[in-house]
């Protein structure tokens, strides 16, 4: 940090994580001077810490359980094992490449954004003027807070023992044995991997089932088969009581209605969820606030308790996956830059995770939708479909919840090999305001995952109109349009 006179910019953007690069990209193409401050390195936890690392090891992961298939299919091959120091360079590599290749730096540069990268934590000096301790300071016109989240520490006794998910960038080895608390996407994947790579895997889980948020029917499926894999899942594990050293590293000691029970592990990593990262910012100099949960409050035009301050992605609390902090991103930097008038469209968001088997969705559970609409509920399991068959990945199914009133698309839920990248092709069906019948008429290549989709839509179909005239009807209106 110098003492000489701030530089000024229109627009100063805090945080290069997904939601801050696509905020000062914006900034910039409409004009404004931009900067764009980081205090590490570019790419923030998405590139770093989060999807594109953790995706990475669930590559290995990956590779494992295929190699492991290598004699089902007549090829001869030894027992793959890991060599952690070496997997995790490739990680490196990895990130290292998505930092440069492809998280839009180049477009930056071009379009006149001035970055610092690894400037050190910025903070408010005062309600226009930012500071870190290695970029110079900062006078800003407006500011977006992208500042991103950070992991949920649990408060109870002997909680430093244990380590977060970014932690399994500093083992030398795959532990023997870990225990993983909390089964939310974070959680489950962890699981997941490190199951895969030969530990000897606890999920354990407060509430009554995994992955809370998703499906009931997901939930359930996932946890079957992560417990087949050799995982072994604890849910409703009751009250967390403290965590305490012991031989074979860390105990958990927690109680439910059944009675005080003890885990041990070598490793104990604590998936609990996130909170905004905003330690460190001085946020009141602003006159910013945070929500009760420590987010930073925001309205429908991503404007905060400041008027000329806006926030976007993780620290905001809202929709926390990738492609929601880029839309939040872009948002906020049109609010900014041209006055506060846009807000977030409402838009399909798929989500999904690189367990074994992979799970995704978007829009509504099949609880959430028969809540408030008429539905139809038609599932393909994984283990009718040719291509899974052919695989060896059986395990799964795919699931469409649709509105009997307007035929629509309420949400689709995936549990098995490919998981995310079907339910983008459902999402988009959704996004487009696809009528199922519609969607049933789309020709799915064979044999592939994604016929799933396909004979899921032609069930749902034949449920709402079992004469079969949507075949012919929404035929008749495809060619007509073809024709015109």
């Amino acid at each position: 940090m110098t003492s000489s006179s701030p530089e000024p910019f229109d627009v100063v953007v805090v945080g290069a994580g997904p939601a801050g690069m696509a905020a000062a990209l914006r900034a910039a193409r409409l004009g404004a001077t931009t900067a764009l401050t980081t205090r590490d390195q570019y790419g923030g936890m998405a590139a770093n810490d989060g999807p594109v690392p953790v995706r990475t090891l669930a590559q290995a992961a990956r590779l494992i359980r295929e190699a492991r298939q290598l004699p089902r299919y007549g090829i001869a091959g030894r027992e793959p094992s890991v060599d952690y120091p070496r997997l995790l360079a490739r990680v490196g590599e990895v990130t290292a490449a998505v930092r440069e290749q492809t998280l839009l730096r180049g477009d930056l540069e071009q379009a006149g954004v001035r970055v610092y990268e690894k400037a050190g934590a910025a903070r408010f000096a005062d309600d226009h003027t930012l500071e870190s301790d290695h970029a110079p300071r900062l006078r800003a016109g407006k500011v977006i807070l992208c500042t991103g989240g950070t992991s949920r520490p649990l408060p109870v006794p002997g909680s430093e023992l244990t380590v977060t998910h970014s932690d399994v960038w500093n083992l030398s080895a795959v532990p023997p044995s870990m225990l993983v608390i909390g089964a939310g996407a974070t959680g489950v994947q962890v699981a997941s991997i490190f199951n895969a790579f030969g530990s000897r895997v606890h999920l354990v889980e407060v509430g009554p089932r995994i992955l809370r948020s998703e499906d009931r029917e997901v939930s359930e499926a996932v946890a079957a088969a992560m417990t087949a894999s050799g995982v072994r899942v604890v849910e409703d594990a009751g009250t967390i009581d403290r965590f305490e050293r012991c031989a074979a590293g860390v105990r958990l000691l927690h109680s439910s209605a059944s009675g005080q029970r003890s885990i041990k592990a070598a490793v104990a990593v604590v998936t609990a969820g996130s909170v905004a990262d905003t330690g460190g910012l001085a946020l009141d100099r602003a006159g910013v606030r945070t929500d009760r949960r420590g987010y930073v409050q925001v309205d429908a035009q991503l404007r905060t308790t400041a008027r000329h301050v806006f926030a976007a992605g993780d620290v905001t609390g809202h929709g926390m996956v990738v492609h929601e902090a880029v839309r939040q991103g872009v948002v906020a930097a049109t609010n900014a830059v041209l006055g506060a008038t846009t807000v977030l469209p409402a838009q399909v968001s798929p989500i999904g995770s690189y367990t074994d088997p992979e799970y995704a969705s978007a829009g509504l559970t099949e609880e959430a939708a028969r809540q408030a609409h008429e539905t139809a509920v038609a599932t393909v399991r994984f283990d009718s479909l040719p291509r899974p068959i052919i695989d060896g990945r059986q395990t799964g199914f795919c699931k469409l919840v649709i509105d009997r009133e307007r035929h629509a698309i309420l949400g689709c839920h995936v549990v098995g090999e490919r998981a995310v990248e079907l339910v983008q092709l459902a999402a988009t069906a959704m996004a487009a305001q696809m009528p199922v019948e519609q969607f049933a008429l789309v020709p799915f290549s064979f044999p592939t995952y994604a016929d799933a989709l396909g004979r899921a839509a032609i069930l749902a179909a034949i449920d709402l109109d079992p004469t079969g005239t949507w075949a012919a009807d929404h035929l008749d209106t495809a060619v007509k349009a073809g024709v015109a």
